[in-house]
């Protein structure tokens, strides 16, 4: 399938520079259309499954409000865990034949101060935010690079997600 415009649901540059830099390797003639588009889920989703429902509605909803043909989401989330609470996250990819792929996980143990906070109804961004005195980290680093000290970021978490997300795309004969 000739793959002429991707519609990435969100502009948040972490998720499109993510999205741009995978996909334009398999189809390096598309356009990429960010666009802000509702999850439909909380804020700040718990659990897999929420999380993972808040990509496909991502990918779902900016694939229709652009035309494109294949959209998609990545959400991120958290759940709590024998450990204490984790990150998790999502991506989704869909396209006009309605394949859709799905990859996720992305599990980092999150500090007790920013799983309170996060608890209390603070949207992860901004409680790492509070525990590090920077402003728009989701933005950039993300939980991710900041509890890794720059080892891994948030940009190569959804990179990874995205490869595992196109599998339905790249041996479409297993899947049907």
């Amino acid at each position: 399938m000739y793959i002429a415009r991707i519609a990435i649901g969100s502009t948040n540059p972490v998720k499109c520079n993510a999205s741009q830099r995978v996909l334009s390797a398999l189809y390096p003639q598309a356009e990429f259309i960010p666009i802000s588009v509702e999850s439909n889920v909380r804020d700040m989703p718990i659990g897999d499954e929420e999380t993972r429902l808040g990509a496909v509605n991502r990918a779902q909803a900016a694939m229709q409000a652009v035309h494109a043909d294949m959209g998609i989401g990545l959400e991120g989330g958290v759940q709590e865990t024998e450990f204490g609470m984790m990150t998790c996250a999502w991506c989704a990819i869909v396209d006009l034949d309605g394949r859709i792929g799905v990859g996720g996980s992305s599990c980092i143990r999150l500090p007790d101060t920013v799983a309170n906070l996060v608890r209390n109804g603070i949207e992860l961004g901004m409680a790492m935010d509070q525990l590090t005195g920077q402003h728009n980290t989701k933005q950039a680093e993300g939980a991710i690079g900041i509890l890794t000290n720059g080892l891994s970021s948030r940009q190569e978490a959804y990179e990874a997600l995205i490869r595992m997300a196109l599998a339905p795309f790249l041996r479409p004969a297993w899947y049907s």
